[in-house]
């Protein structure tokens, strides 16, 4: 699945490709108060009016285009421009109260410009960071690898923005709370996957459109799940399939690692997997029972419960 700054980042190097008279790239440099979108969320533009992504979900695009169209604008390198700084804009953009937004736009330069853009879209391809470091006097734009991904930090002359995969979320188990997990989690820009090695159970998947895979959980963890940025949650209640996922991914770099199950299904569980030769530092980083204990009993409050946890910790908040 691609991401949205992904499709945004692919259609500016197109444009740039194929010699479009002007190309905008417009960045969430920083909000405050209420914001449809976070910062870092990225907006391409050219001259026609063509536009891939999002700022705001409509208002301030319209707005920006039409200023950069009729050379309200005249960027030639970058500039900062502000929304909802005042009740008129407010009320005619249709912000929400209070909220107060910068966007950086950036003139994109044919040569100049694409270097960097397909040095982004590789690293995405790759599961790798990239940070993009924007001299706001200039337009001109520096970058290189980074490990991890960064907040995006708004200085005196300068936006720095990390570019980095999604999250990539593998399911093991293809049942009625994987589907509603997958919904959930596709809505929230994850990247979804799910694994199951009964075909029966595969033949009747009710959920969305994402890639079923037919191997093994542990095979399936090791090809697709073992990064940084990957989440692995086991939901089918069978040990065998779930503890051969575990066992994998406890010990990958994976940020997140959660199974399904009562404390007592736990408490089992970490004795299997002790005997099977996962340390106690490994199990440490298994978050069972999985999610939020928010009393949830149906699939989609079970599910809830998890995308809740996931947020909270992706927030840098670590829940009681």
């Amino acid at each position: 699945m691609q991401s949205a700054n992904q499709a945004v980042l692919e259609a500016a190097l197109a444009w740039l490709q194929r010699r479009e008279t002007a190309v905008w790239l417009c960045t969430v440099a920083a909000a405050q108060g209420s914001s449809p979108r976070p910062p870092g969320s990225l907006l391409v533009c050219n001259a026609q009016g063509e536009h891939v992504g999002s700022l705001s979900g409509g208002c301030i695009e319209e707005d920006l285009m039409q200023r950069l169209r009729s050379a309200a604008l005249p960027v030639a390198g970058a500039e900062l421009v502000p929304y909802g700084v005042t009740a008129e804009q407010n009320e005619r953009l249709g912000l929400p109260c209070g909220g107060r937004l910068q966007v950086l736009v950036q003139r994109l330069q044919p040569n100049r410009d694409e270097a960097w853009l397909e040095a982004a879209l590789t690293a995405l391809a790759e599961r790798r960071c990239l940070q993009r470091r924007v001299s706001i006097p200039t337009g001109i734009t520096q970058w290189l690898p980074v490990a991890t991904h960064g907040q995006l930090q708004l200085l005196e002359a300068e936006l720095v923005q990390t570019f980095g995969p999604q999250m990539r979320m593998l399911l093991v188990g293809a049942g009625q709370l994987s589907q509603s997990l997958a919904e959930l989690a596709l809505a929230m820009d994850y990247d979804v996957l799910v694994v199951d090695p009964r075909e029966s159970v595969r033949a009747q998947w009710p959920g969305p459109a994402v890639p079923l895979l037919d191997g093994m959980p542990d095979d399936a963890v090791r090809t697709h799940a073992s990064d940084r940025h990957s989440i692995v949650i086991t939901l089918t209640h069978d040990p065998r399939i779930d503890d051969m996922a575990l066992m994998e991914a406890l010990i990958t770099e994976a940020w997140y690692v959660g199974a399904l199950g009562s404390q007592k299904t736990t408490e089992k569980r970490l004795g299997r997997l002790r005997q099977l030769g996962v340390s106690d530092t490994q199990l440490a980083a298994l978050h069972a029972p999985v999610g939020l204990d928010i009393g949830s009993k149906t699939p989609l409050e079970i599910a809830v419960s998890i995308m809740a946890q996931l947020v909270s910790l992706r927030r840098g908040r670590r829940p009681a």
